[in-house]
């Protein structure tokens, strides 16, 4: 007879996504897994398969509530250019919090692990992607509203912003200023004017 599990493993998974944010995938040994995710060795196989298996698994999730995220703010906002400046806040607000590791998990993976990991990088490239869509679908929109102006094309816009993001992900990694960020910010949207 099979043993019922006595975790959630969407709670399991969030701590897993909490660890590798800290720790990395290279320095989250096993053992801090199974002290760091309350389960044992043998549940954490049994349900995640190996330590990789998890770190991809955790890093779906993370690009799974990011995307979220950016969607709802890509559909909800009244205006395209208020938001850009909240898809660009969302990445530096939920930067330099206490509760939360450095920077930003994926750009922390892209540096660790993308360049030799296919399955990593992979992960990566979707999450950017989605990045750059909220910022192209939001531009778009304000171009055909009238709100932004069609004198630069909205790809372009669109990585322009995209690689806003990452910049400030990567700061974030070494300095917790709210004034240095809402300053990026700032300047970046004036790329719209």
């Amino acid at each position: 007879m099979a043993r019922t599990k006595d975790f959630k493993e969407e709670e399991v998974l969030q701590k897993a996504v909490y660890l590798f944010w800290s720790k990395g995938y290279n320095g989250t040994s096993m053992q801090d897994l199974v002290d760091g995710l309350g389960i044992s060795r043998s549940s954490l196989y049994d349900t995640f398969g190996d330590k990789y298996q998890l770190y991809l698994k955790a890093l779906e999730r993370y690009k799974n509530t990011y995307g979220n995220t950016l969607s709802h703010i890509s559909t909800e906002s009244i205006s395209a250019k208020s938001a850009i400046a909240q898809l660009l806040a969302t990445a530096a607000n939920n930067l330099p919090q206490q509760q939360q590791p450095k920077g930003c998990f994926m750009v922390n993976a892209s540096t660790e692990l993308a360049s030799h990991d296919i399955e990593v990088s992979k992960l990566i490239n979707q999450t950017e992607k989605q990045v750059e869509e909220a910022f192209f679908k939001v531009i778009s929109k304000g171009q055909a509203d009238g709100e932004i102006s069609e004198d630069k094309d909205a790809r372009t816009l669109a990585l322009f912003f995209n690689n806003t993001v990452k910049g400030l992900q990567v700061s974030a990694r070494s300095t917790d200023d709210g004034q240095l960020f809402e300053d990026i910010i700032g300047i970046a949207v004036k790329v719209l004017e």
